[in-house]
């Protein structure tokens, strides 16, 4: 089997409403390659979808597998961000996350299988290493996952093997280690620690910090996470199962990055997590040609002017428009109500969003920042 980057014309994003998934979805509808979101919006947010893609808002968990079938025929590549992520809340509700991170991989592989998909390429987690003890770590250091989400992560990864040696299924692993980006997830119990201090920041309070901050992490753009997904989708070769680490190759402590916020910083005592994560990455360098071209402390430094409130002009409007052109609708039918989401835009990005939607649809139009 040949695979290459422009004969990817149609492919599946699970999880494509989510912080990497919508970024995948954003480089394949730009790619020109025909597009299928596939999310339940627990913690996606429809505002990500791209306008260009096919949503079909549905839960892995609780869909048979021939109805997902019917999604995958002639798809050419399957990338499956959708889990349930995050290490602390697996361990407060085990069997919920391995439904969600088990079950549905699972029942996704067994259609995807069923369906003929060419290639299924899995997210997994640099947690599966646990606390390593070679750093940097390689792909053959022993696993060793400290939480159910971990554990979740490598039986998926065997599933992936599975399927491609008993169905004949091409599929391949990247394991990534601690992603940060724009749309990151500022609230809930599945932030990443930038997006929670960022939430923190926004809502006036101190920045938290676990243990005693010297913890080091190998943090990773999304957008090279991205392109380790479309190399693994268009290698020329078979991977069957091969597995790969996505990381940066170097590390920075919770305190090196929580001085670049010039904050308070607040310590909330220990919790269970490894003491570093550093990737090697030779794997995916010489045999998919990736590199990783992020700088963490860079990309900190920017968005902490974005975060800080007298860098973000911004008006808390509300506006309402109604449109009573029924032309479109027939006479009599209502009015379409709906909103456009802006967070942390000028007036003028706001208004022009407004007026181009309003163009298009006869519609009674909220727009709250």
């Amino acid at each position: 089997m040949i695979m290459q980057e422009n004969r990817i014309k149609k492919a599946v994003v699970t999880g494509g409403a989510g912080f990497i998934g919508s970024h995948m979805v954003d480089k394949l509808v730009n790619m020109g390659v025909q597009v299928t979101v596939i999310d339940n919006l627990s913690t996606g947010k429809r505002e990500n979808i791209n306008s260009d893609a096919y949503f079909w808002e549905q839960d892995l968990v609780t869909t048979e597998i021939d109805t997902i079938s019917e999604y995958l025929k002639d798809v050419d590549a399957v990338f499956h961000f959708a889990a349930m992520a995050r290490v602390q809340p697996s361990i407060e509700d085990p069997v919920l996350f391995n439904e969600h991170n088990v079950t549905a991989t699972l029942k996704l592989l067994k259609a995807c299988a069923d369906s003929k998909v060419k290639r299924f390429v899995l997210s997994s987690s640099s947690s599966i290493y646990g606390d390593a003890e070679i750093m940097p770590t390689s792909e053959e250091s022993p696993r060793s996952p400290m939480s159910p989400y971990a554990a979740q992560k490598m039986i998926s990864e065997d599933y992936c093997k599975l399927f491609s040696d008993v169905y004949d299924l091409d599929t391949a692993c990247l394991r990534y280690f601690n992603v940060y980006g724009d749309r990151m997830t500022r609230e809930g119990a599945y932030c990443t620690v930038l997006g929670i201090w960022a939430g923190q920041i926004e809502n006036g309070k101190n920045i938290t910090i676990t243990n005693d901050g010297e913890q080091r992490r190998d943090f990773t753009f999304v957008g090279d996470v991205v392109n380790a997904n479309l190399l693994a989708a268009t290698h020329n070769e078979k991977l069957k199962g091969e597995v790969f680490n996505v990381g940066n190759a170097n590390n920075a402590s919770i305190n090196e990055l929580a001085e670049l916020f010039e904050v308070e910083t607040e310590y909330i005592g220990d919790r269970l997590e490894p003491k570093a994560t550093l990737a090697d990455i030779s794997k995916i360098k010489n045999k998919l040609g990736w590199e990783p071209t992020g700088d963490i402390k860079k990309w900190v430094k920017n968005f902490v002017k974005e975060l800080k409130p007298n860098n973000i002009e911004t008006e808390a409007i509300e506006l309402e428009y109604e449109l009573w052109d029924m032309v479109s609708y027939g006479d009599g039918e209502p009015l379409v109500p709906f909103s456009l989401i802006c967070r942390h835009e000028r007036f003028e990005v706001i208004y022009s969003k407004f007026q181009e939607k309003i163009k298009t649809s006869p519609c009674i139009i909220t727009i709250k920042n």
